[in-house]
């Protein structure tokens, strides 16, 4: 299985993008920003894009890359999975034929380019030989982490969160994991926006990394743009003994 960063920010600027992973090449873990450094030939290979929640930084790429993509995906649509209460956002807001075009009857019903296929928080997807776990999470808008695992080896990805039982629960039903990207949006000055705004800061990560019985390596995400030094820094001197790392846009991970 190979990771690839296209955009893990709380924000955008020149060299940053917001959150989009690419699995292998078909899949991608959110659709934020980072999606437009994807060439024409790369958007072509994804079949599916599996939604964190519904804010924009997360869900802003989907109608430009269906519409970029339209004559080539005739026939054969990309499939959207989210949970539910997420898919009528996105029907509601989005492809509601006042910011954009519904492409789920586009160019007609039966050949339409888009699905949104819903998906409960406990449940898991087979994706060829990639098993994908949907696990609740706690923020201010429904929202979800996600376990994927092929070949033995497993990759997670927190979503946006703060102070939760349910995400490091879920992981330790598991025997093993080897990746994990967990959010820490704001510094610790920022606290009290973070609670506000359901994120972490570093002493609310270091209150919750040690429920995970697992040692996997941990990329923190979601750091707020010009602050990312000082996030990491808060977040290795609250956390000393998990070796913490910046995820930044172009990393690439093979599992």
């Amino acid at each position: 299985m190979k990771i690839r960063v296209l955009g893990c920010s709380g924000g955008i600027a020149k060299g940053v993008a917001t959150t989009s992973f690419l699995i292998d090449d078909d899949i991608l873990i959110d659709a934020g920003t980072g999606v437009g450094d994807l060439s024409i030939r790369e958007m072509q290979r994804i079949r599916h894009i599996f939604i964190t929640h519904s804010h924009l930084d997360h869900i802003g790429s989907i109608a430009l890359l269906i519409d970029t993509l339209f004559e080539h995906l005739v026939g054969w649509p990309i499939t959207v999975h989210a949970e539910r209460s997420t898919i009528k956002t996105l029907q509601e807001h989005i492809f509601n034929w006042k910011i954009w075009p519904d492409f789920t009857v586009l160019p007609n019903k039966s050949r339409a380019v888009l699905k949104l296929k819903a998906m409960a928080a406990g449940s898991t997807r087979d994706i060829e030989g990639r098993r994908v776990e949907m696990i609740r999470v706690n923020h201010s808008v429904p929202g979800v982490a996600y376990r994927i695992e092929s070949q033995g080896r497993s990759f997670a990805f927190s979503g946006d969160t703060t102070t939760n039982g349910s995400l490091w629960s879920a992981l330790n039903k598991h025997d093993s994991l080897d990746l994990l990207f967990v959010e820490s949006a704001f510094a610790n000055k920022d606290i009290e926006i973070a609670r506000l705004a359901y994120h972490y800061c570093p002493q609310m990560l270091a209150e919750d990394l040690p429920k995970l019985k697992h040692r996997p390596k941990v990329y923190i995400s979601h750091l707020k743009p010009g602050e990312e030094k000082l996030i990491m820094k808060e977040c290795n001197k609250a956390l000393p003994d998990w070796g913490l790392y910046q995820l930044k846009n172009g990393d690439r991970f093979k599992l």
